[in-house]
């Protein structure tokens, strides 16, 4: 986490209450906040002050955000600070509910980024919301949707691509290369996160993937930040080619599988076929679903076709 004094952020602080201040923050909440994954000027002016106004902030480790808090400025007691981590959370979480219940407002922040997606959080929401409490998330950092803002993800067609988030691949080899296997049927982008101890075993296992591209993300938001893209096959002699390549924090980003040289071919042939029955709009969306053909070229060659045979195009029913 970069280190900033704490009077570094006084003038945030007071923009905080001046922005957020007059929003109504319930009691009896449970504040889901997302904090900085490495460089503290990304926190949100709502964090801040929601952090200052909560009767107590749950936490995945304590020590991690009370160090946190001061950074900013902020000071609260040991007392005010509740863990809550994977190893307890069940248990945790019941404590949490029965302060809700009595009124209090909490807040719960993991070590980093938005809790809930790949660090605790979600037994803790479950639960509060299971006894008929409020949540209410304040958004902010994520490793995920920092690197897939970078790794310029398109489809074939163009449009840009949707991404399934996979987290952390198994630990064991042969779980982990059946793993792989599996991410190699995806034709989606696939986001997974990794830490550095098994970064150079997860590039290997990658390899396999052979042109498809990957997006390395080192280090996001800090200083010696590094992002990448390469084939799968060169994963690991990307590790390999730097000293500092294979310390810190993991994102990578599975590029989505690029179209197959026939698929405008058979996605046309389906084309001609169902445009002898039905409207414009309606050929095009059940040839895209039938080939998989993107949907913009195909409803350029439908108007082609019907160009080319004479007919207008009706789209009555569409």
């Amino acid at each position: 986490m970069a280190s900033l004094a704490p009077a570094s952020f006084g003038a945030a602080l007071s923009a905080a209450r001046d922005a957020s201040g007059a929003q109504h923050y319930p009691q009896g909440t449970l504040y889901v906040v997302a904090t900085p994954i490495g460089n503290l000027a990304d926190i949100t002016l709502r964090a801040l002050h929601v952090l200052q106004l909560v009767d107590a902030v749950a936490c995945e480790d304590t020590r991690h955000t009370q160090s946190l808090l001061r950074a900013y400025g902020i000071d609260r007691p040991n007392a005010q600070l509740l863990a809550v981590h994977q190893h307890n959370e069940a248990e945790a979480a019941q404590a949490v509910v029965a302060r809700l219940a009595q009124g209090e407002r909490i807040a719960y922040v993991s070590d980093a980024g938005t809790p809930g997606v790949s660090d605790p959080g979600a037994r803790l929401v479950a639960a509060v919301r299971g006894a008929g409490q409020r949540v209410l998330p304040l958004p902010g950092a994520s490793s995920v949707t920092t690197l897939v803002g970078a790794a310029g993800l398109v489809a074939a067609g163009g449009e840009s691509s949707a991404f399934v988030f996979a987290g952390f691949l198994p630990t064991k080899a042969g779980e982990r290369d059946a793993a792989v296997q599996a991410l190699a049927q995806e034709r989606r982008a696939v986001v997974l996160l990794e830490a550095p101890h098994r970064i150079e075993a997860v590039a290997r296992a990658l390899a396999t993937l052979g042109e498809r591209r990957i997006t390395v993300g080192r280090e996001l938001t800090k200083q010696f930040e590094e992002i990448a893209t390469v084939a799968a096959a060169e994963l690991p002699g990307w590790f390999a080619a730097g000293r500092d390549r294979t310390r810190g924090e993991f994102a990578l980003v599975l590029h989505p599988v690029a179209a197959a040289a026939d698929d405008g071919a058979e996605g046309e042939r389906v084309l001609r076929l169902l445009l002898a029955e039905l409207p414009v709009k309606t050929a095009v969306r059940l040839a895209a679903e039938i080939s998989g053909a993107p949907r913009n070229a195909l409803y350029e060659a439908a108007l082609r076709i019907r160009n080319d045979d004479g007919n207008e195009d009706d789209e009555s029913g569409a």
